[in-house]
């Protein structure tokens, strides 16, 4: 459990024109939710209330804040989405939206219903690189086409790289995190091909998954394949608990070129009359746009609406692959989305 003076804890100085953004934290069983406190601690015009608990509706209440970052384990979404519902309080949470279709939807309909902000926060989203390869695809359109994506996301595993109890206990956990590696890092390609391909549903998935560590993972898969077709264009999806390090790239290939994404800092790309592979450093994200805080602090505010990456329309689609994804596995066959 995260202590109280932690959360708390924010340099003194603060413009004389603006008030700090207050944002309670809702669940800590995301191990994630140490870096947004780490990070909010740095920042002046930020203050973290919390944690406060699910069912304590008064104190959330009570707290006059102006958004909500939850940290809940995958299952507990909804639950805490209609208690933001309730408050008229907007809402991200981390990765991924929900373990089931219903649960997405229903997250979408609250959003719809009280006129809240309901999105999605992942790591990579704040990735330059990325920015990057969406703009030299959609905006310098200088490959044409999308053919071929992969993805690779992952580390050495939960407990090798020394995940907490409670954080190891609900994301090996079959029913609560959704599946393993399949759910905890397969996402990540699903939302970034869904962002790719503008939130357009595949046609058909297949996956693959292995427990190549059943000693350490008994109930859930630590390696994970998904195959996603579209009409023209392939993805594919590596998530695993079983890299020798961790690292999250993206593979994007068109008609005329490719960029690829290695880490958050650097692109690789080479366009079909190009001599050799060029390296790219990628500009800086807008302020708002840059990491998770200025983007809820943004979106509360009426500054930007949640788009892209972040959406409800991306995550509803990434949750129909990842779903798919694991019913494949549990068949053994292709399934079709439309």
């Amino acid at each position: 459990m995260i202590d109280r003076r932690t959360l708390l804890l924010a340099p003194a100085m603060l413009a004389a024109d603006e008030k700090k953004f207050r944002v309670a934290v809702v669940g800590t069983e995301h191990g994630h939710v140490r870096g947004f406190v780490n990070a909010a601690a740095k920042r002046p015009d930020v203050e973290v209330i919390g944690p406060i608990p699910f069912e304590d509706r008064a104190k959330l209440k009570g707290e006059a804040v102006e958004a909500v970052a939850c940290f809940a384990s995958t299952d507990r979404h909804l639950e805490v989405a209609k208690l933001c519902a309730s408050l008229k309080l907007p809402m991200m949470m981390e990765k991924p939206l929900a373990t089931t279709n219903e649960d997405a939807r229903a997250m979408a309909a609250l959003s719809a219903s009280a006129g809240i902000p309901i999105f999605v926060n992942y790591e990579t989203t704040w990735y330059k690189s990325h920015g990057e390869v969406w703009r030299f695809f959609k905006e310098e359109k200088a490959a044409g086409k999308i053919r071929k994506m992969v993805a690779m996301d992952g580390h050495q595993g939960p407990k090798e790289i020394g995940t907490g109890p409670e954080f190891f206990s609900w994301l090996t956990d079959p029913v609560r995190n959704g599946a393993g590696a399949l759910f905890d890092f397969g996402c990540y390609g699903a939302n970034l091909m869904t962002w790719m391909m503008d939130n357009q549903k595949p046609l058909r998935v297949f996956a693959s998954v292995k427990q190549n560590k059943p000693e350490i993972y008994p109930r859930v898969d630590d390696e994970a394949t998904i195959i996603v077709e579209y009409d023209g264009a392939q993805g594919i999806i590596e998530g695993s608990w079983n890299w020798p390090f961790s690292r999250k790239d993206f593979e994007v290939y068109g008609e005329k070129a490719y960029a690829n994404a290695f880490g958050g800092n650097l692109v690789r790309r080479r366009r079909v009359n190009d001599r050799v592979e060029e390296a790219i450093t990628p500009a800086d994200l807008k302020p708002d746009e840059a990491d998770s805080i200025s983007y809820l602090k943004a979106v509360a505010r009426g500054k930007l609406k949640p788009a892209g990456l972040s959406s409800l329309e991306n995550n509803l689609v990434a949750t129909q692959i990842l779903v798919a994804a694991r019913d494949s596995v549990k068949t053994g066959r292709m399934v079709s989305l439309r």
